[in-house]
């Protein structure tokens, strides 16, 4: 039994605080890292209605999953439309994502992978 709570967040209250301040943030976004470890790392992050990731390289391997709100992650060839519960593996090559109505997901990226 883990007796050490330091590593413990309730995502649904952290969504909430980062969703007030991504209203706050011209860009719309904020996010906060959950977890790094020596072959993980797991950030919150979250958009507003309309905010975007702009085009950017994808890790070797991730997931994105989606907490709250529904988004479209983008390829230069596809798009998919993820709702609440939906855990998708991040195709790996250049892509986007962006928010239907505020959002909230969980960025999962495996760091051993060169």
């Amino acid at each position: 039994m883990m007796t050490d709570n330091s590593h413990t967040h309730h995502l649904g209250e952290l969504a909430d605080e980062l969703l007030e301040k991504a209203r706050g943030a011209t860009s719309g976004r904020a996010a906060h890292s959950v977890y790094s470890g020596r072959y993980l790392k797991q950030a919150l992050l979250t958009l507003t209605a309309g905010a975007t990731m702009a085009e950017h390289d994808s890790p070797p391997e991730a997931t994105l999953q989606v907490l709250r709100g529904s988004v479209a992650l983008s390829s230069a060839e596809d798009s998919w439309d993820l709702r609440v519960g939906d855990l998708m593996t991040i195709p790996p090559e250049r892509h986007s994502v962006q928010a239907h109505e505020d959002s909230a997901f969980m960025l999962t990226i495996r760091t051993d992978v060169s």
